[in-house]
């Protein structure tokens, strides 16, 4: 256990310092900036490179909504759930404390521009209120355990599944970035969230109700639905 939940802390970190890390420092560099797209493609990555190098392990979870989802899909220990989770967060928080301390170096740096943080209303990039954030959150978490729970049948053949868990969680941020910044991930948005405080721990608690239902439903549906019978 303490070796799975350590990949599981590792794979966390590398997701919000990778794909955060690139909203923060890379996303508006001056002339150069990777903008939405860039991000989207960097949080895609960080997940297919993480569940190479550390799924064997854990299963490469690092998000509560993916463990919630895989546990209602009979794929995971409800026992082990909160360890992962709290391995998760921690994960999380190492990597906002690690990226704050990089973002710090420069002139300027304002913890209120957002940090990457999570939001609704006004904290939306595109001025999306709470039903749009909640509805979005749930849909596209769903998905993306219906995706993960597909991709990780023993009829697929194997090797593929972080390409497309990857490409998945591309395509969530490609959708997503303008209503809440995306999240469907309630580590994620902690870790930003305690560093920015105010606003965005005000709005914390929507991040992790929308995913881990959107987990919850995706487990659900694939157990019913598309499940393998023995």
């Amino acid at each position: 256990m303490s070796r799975r939940l350590f990949a599981e802390f590792l794979g966390t970190f590398w997701l919000v310092f990778g794909g955060c890390g690139s909203a923060v420092l890379a996303a508006a560099f001056p002339q150069v900036g990777i903008g939405l797209t860039g991000v989207s493609i960097a949080f895609g990555l960080t997940v297919l490179t993480g569940a190479y190098a550390f799924g064997p392990i854990s299963g490469g979870h690092f998000n509560p909504a993916v463990s919630a989802g895989l546990a209602v899909a009979g794929r995971f220990s409800w026992g082990d759930f909160v360890p992962y989770v709290v391995a998760q967060v921690f994960g999380a928080i190492g990597a906002a404390a690690a990226l704050w301390v990089v973002a710090s170096g420069k002139a300027g740096f304002d913890l209120a521009a957002g940090f990457a943080s999570n939001g609704f209303g006004e904290h939306s990039p595109g001025g999306y209120g709470l039903v749009s954030a909640l509805v979005i959150e749930m849909v596209l978490t769903a998905f993306f355990l219906l995706v993960i729970l597909g991709a990780t049948e023993a009829r697929v053949p194997a090797g593929f599944a972080p390409i497309a868990i990857g490409l998945a969680l591309t395509l969530i941020h490609l959708i997503s970035i303008p209503v809440t910044n995306t999240s469907v991930n309630p580590a994620r948005s902690t870790g930003q969230a305690l560093f920015v405080g105010g606003w965005a721990a005000s709005q914390l608690w929507l991040f992790w109700v929308a995913p881990i239902l959107g987990g919850v439903i995706g487990g659900a549906i694939h157990r019913a639905v598309f499940a393998e019978r023995t």
